[in-house]
């Protein structure tokens, strides 16, 4: 349990530093915008041409990725599974954020990745095991 919630929270940390930094620097919001306000924001949201979206998408699957790898380090026993829990995880968040913001229709492309990303982090580990000997 806490090599995921560890992996959660270490993922999700990456995915909002990267979306802050989207949506401060590289594509601002507009001063006054209150991004709680979800209507406001998915008309800001609309606004954006597809390139702020990319950020948006590495970031989401920067969180699946990192967090798994978290996970599956910190985990003794069945790293794959639990860095695969993570990547789950990660793609229902990712969910539930598609039916409350508005984003392109090729953004849904990001779904099947959050578990495959995951997979790829718990990969990496098992390889770091194996160099290693353990």
């Amino acid at each position: 349990i806490v090599a995921v919630v560890s992996g959660v929270a270490v993922g999700m940390v990456l995915n909002m530093a990267l979306i802050r930094l989207n949506f401060s620097v590289l594509f601002p919001v507009p001063e006054g915008l209150d991004t709680s306000d979800i209507e406001h924001f998915n008309g800001f949201l609309q606004t954006l041409p597809d390139a702020a979206f990319l950020v948006v998408f590495v970031a989401h699957l920067s969180q699946s990725f990192a967090g798994a790898w978290v996970a599956a380090r910190i985990a003794h026993e069945y790293p794959m599974r639990l860095a695969l829990v993570v990547g789950l995880v990660a793609m229902a968040g990712g969910f539930m954020a598609m039916r409350m913001l508005y984003g392109p229709e090729w953004l849904i492309i990001e779904l099947p990745l959050y578990v495959a990303t995951a997979w790829l982090g718990g990969q990496l580990e098992l390889r770091r095991r194996a160099r290693e000997g353990n």
